[in-house]
């Protein structure tokens, strides 16, 4: 088998187990993605950067076009493209300071092919350790943020937001109320991960959010993906919990790594939902009505930037006013739309 049709069984595995939801989640999405790129700038065959582009572009279309709502995969693809052109950069610059010129630069040199493709290859491998330490650098702001005797609200279930928890509560004593999230009741699950860990927890359903907001200190949201503006894209129930939040003046802070994060503004929220199976909300078996009625099952939620009060990365803190500065520092403009 040929080099490239190696790689196009690659990426035909990942495109189908994108379809099949075999790997499901941003974290788990990003790491398959870059792990693939990476193999696809190593092995494949190109020689020049626009031919490089050409080949990461059409694997990542191939990949997007597998699952359209896992927004990591065109991030992902996006950030190999911006260390793709900045490691260029870097080569031309170093040859312009040895040989005095770039006309004599040439990718097709077997040396400078080889050095290119090591570079980069160090490139990626250094993203995906980034992207195995953002759950860790992102706990480890925790008492930063989060004081003894507090009463803190989440919903859903995020690994960032019990590890963010967990790693608090190594030092300090909280409460922390969880909203269930029907029909799928996530929250369950979030739940039992806390108070295995020894975290005072308290699940409470949807529809008692607002009533229960007036005692809550901070609300703790996990993300499947944040856009241009600021806004995220979340677990549904998600808005009604910022919303009530906002009504009592109660800080909303976000925990998401930069692989999150997406260019892309929402001129249209529809096309970042998912609409799931609408069974757990009303089956086919509780009655006649059900051909009667069209029921609606979304799984995210749109919170626009006015709800969130800050975004806790793997580089920080900021608010939502500072997501287009990360997003220049990770993205080349030329890629917003692949």
């Amino acid at each position: 088998m040929s080099s490239q049709a190696a790689i196009n069984s690659l990426v035909d595995l990942l495109a189908s187990k994108l379809k099949r939801l075999q790997v499901r989640g941003s974290y788990n999405v990003a790491i398959e993605t870059a792990g693939l790129l990476r193999k696809v700038t190593s092995a494949s065959r190109w020689n020049s950067l626009q031919s490089l582009i050409s080949t990461i572009k059409d694997v990542g279309r191939r990949l997007i076009a597998a699952r359209p709502i896992e927004i990591a995969v065109a991030n992902i693809v996006r950030r190999v493209l911006y260390l793709a052109r900045e490691e260029y950069e870097a080569l031309v610059e170093q040859h312009i300071n040895t040989h005095g010129s770039a006309d004599t630069f040439d990718l097709n040199d077997r040396d400078t092919m080889s050095n290119f493709r090591g570079i980069l290859a160090e490139s990626i491998a250094e993203l995906v350790d980034e992207l195995t330490s953002a759950s860790a650098n992102i706990s480890g702001q925790a008492l930063e943020h989060i004081h003894s005797n507090e009463i803190i609200m989440t919903i859903g279930y995020s690994q960032t937001v019990e590890a963010f928890l967990k790693e608090a509560a190594k030092v300090r004593k909280f409460q922390v109320i969880v909203a269930e999230t029907a029909p799928h009741f996530e929250g369950h699950q979030m739940a039992l991960a806390l108070s295995t860990a020894g975290i005072d927890t308290t699940v409470i359903s949807d529809s008692a959010i607002f009533a229960v907001m007036a005692r809550v200190n901070k609300v703790l949201l996990g993300t499947h993906a944040v856009t241009a503006n600021g806004g995220l894209v979340t677990v549904g129930g998600s808005l009604i919990m910022a919303s009530a939040a906002k009504h009592h003046s109660t800080p909303v802070v976000v925990c998401a790594g930069l692989y999150k994060l997406s260019p892309l503004y929402p001129y249209d929220t529809d096309i970042f939902n998912l609409c799931v199976s609408p069974d757990p909300v009303y089956n086919f078996q509780e009655g006649d009505m059900i051909d009667k009625i069209d029921v609606i099952n979304p799984f995210f939620d749109y919170v626009s930037p006015e709800l969130v009060n800050l975004f806790i990365t793997n580089v920080g803190s900021h608010p939502p006013s500072y997501i287009y500065r990360l997003l220049t520092e990770s993205y080349s403009s030329d890629d917003n739309e692949l």
